[in-house]
This record gives structure tokens, C-alpha cells and sequence, in this order.
């Protein structure tokens, strides 16, 4: 008897560790903390003098723009192009489709550094999260800047990415719309950054960690969400 019990005690186990590891994979829960910042840009680094614009229009289904690059492990869909009704410049979105923890994309391989981005955004489904976010400052996969709106916890957020962990710089109420177009805007100058929700301001916070880098789009774990009309104007 307690051998047997020790046996479904084990099995057990292993089929929580399982089910922790598959839902990890997907996205659906993650893990918090703060890591270790690794830069890699400098403000001397800065390539990209003039403004950078996407609107998507010019692009067919499916793609991406040129220059762009995938920086996360995403499963059933991911980025790309399509005709969307309703974009605030039609007929095309960027939409991230598919599921991980945090599906992230560069834009460009310009590097940044004081800039004002901008982007249009809708989030369509989710149940763990409806989540839209401009990344910046951009290292690699593993260290950069979010601001990020979330549709069901109602609020826009300042996060630090640094070597593969997220940590909360400063969080602030705001009400994002699900199955609404909206604008997201964040204005870095220095290490002070302030978020926007269609254009009143909902955050401010400062850090030192990324003196520059690249830009680009998140969502998070289920997340459905397109993009449209995206700026980042050097400052």
C-alpha cells in the first residue's frame, strides 16, 4: 500500500510539472523577477536620425516588415500582415496571432535613443491577457523596455525586460478598450519615460539600465492583437 501510494504520489507530481512546464511554454503563466540588465547599445550607438514609420499597407499577407526580426518562441500563429476592417489606415494590421510568454518583435535594426513612439492597437481576444505593448531601447530578446497596455486588468505599465525576467517599474489605472482601436505613446528623454493612452498621460517613471536601442511590438501569452500606424521620431 504505501509503495503504491508513493507510486500516485510521483505520477502525480510529474504530471503537475508536466502541465506547469506546458502551460509555461505556452505563455499562460510566467515567471516574475527582477534579472540582470545586459546592454549592448550606448547613446554613441544611435543610427537613425529621421523618423521611422509603418503603416503595413504596402505589404502582402503574412509578411513582415523589412528589417524586422522575431525575438520570442511563439506557437499556433504569430506576426504578420493582414486585411483588417476598421484599421485607422486600411486595408492592413500587423496582428500577433499565436501564444507564448511574451511574443515580441523588432521593428528595425535602427538603434534609439531619446524618441516619442507611437501606435494604434486593438486587442481582440485572450483570456489570460489582452495585452498591446511598444518595446524600446531594445538589446536583444532578453533585455529592452515595454510600456503595455492591458484591456482586462485595465491598466497601462512600465516594465523592465532584463535577461530574460520581467520586473514592474511603475504601473498606472487607465481604461483600455477591448475590440477598440487606440493609441499607445510613450516619450523617453534621458531614463525618464512617460506612457499615453490616446494622448492623456498615464505613467512616468525613470530607470538607467538601457541608454539605447531598438524598437518594436508585444503582446502577451494568448493575447489576439493588431497594430497599425506605428512612429518612432527621434528626439
Amino acid at each position: 500500500m504505501k509503495r503504491t501510494a508513493l507510486k500516485l504520489t510521483s505520477l502525480a507530481a510529474l504530471l503537475i510539472a508536466l502541465v506547469v512546464l506546458g502551460l509555461f511554454n505556452l505563455g499562460l503563466i510566467t515567471i516574475a523577477g527582477a534579472g540582470t540588465p545586459r546592454v549592448r547599445y550606448q547613446a554613441e550607438d544611435v543610427t537613425t536620425p529621421e523618423a521611422l514609420a509603418w503603416s503595413f499597407d504596402d505589404l502582402p499577407e503574412g509578411a513582415l516588415p523589412d528589417g524586422s526580426e522575431v525575438l520570442s518562441t511563439i506557437q499556433f500563429g504569430g506576426w504578420g500582415v493582414r486585411a483588417e476592417a476598421g484599421t485607422p489606415s486600411e486595408p492592413n494590421a500587423l496582428c500577433q496571432t499565436g501564444m507564448g510568454e511574451f511574443p515580441t518583435l523588432a521593428l528595425s535594426d535602427a538603434v534609439l535613443a531619446d524618441l516619442v513612439m507611437s501606435a494604434r492597437f486593438r486587442p481582440i481576444s485572450g483570456r489570460v491577457d489582452q495585452a498591446a505593448g511598444l518595446i524600446f531601447r531594445v538589446q536583444d530578446k532578453d533585455n529592452y523596455y515595454i510600456l503595455r497596455a492591458n484591456a482586462l486588468e485595465g491598466n497601462v505599465n512600465l516594465y523592465k525586460y532584463a535577461s530574460g525576467r520581467r520586473s514592474i517599474i511603475k504601473d498606472g489605472p487607465a481604461e483600455v478598450r477591448s475590440g477598440e482601436w487606440q493609441e499607445l505613446t510613450v516619450v523617453i528623454a534621458g531614463n525618464q519615460f512617460t506612457g499615453l493612452l490616446d494622448g492623456v498621460p498615464v505613467v512616468e517613471a525613470a530607470d538607467d539600465s538601457y541608454p539605447a536601442g531598438r524598437v518594436g511590438l508585444w503582446t502577451k501569452a494568448d493575447s489576439v492583437t493588431c497594430f497599425d500606424d506605428v512612429v518612432a521620431s527621434p528626439t
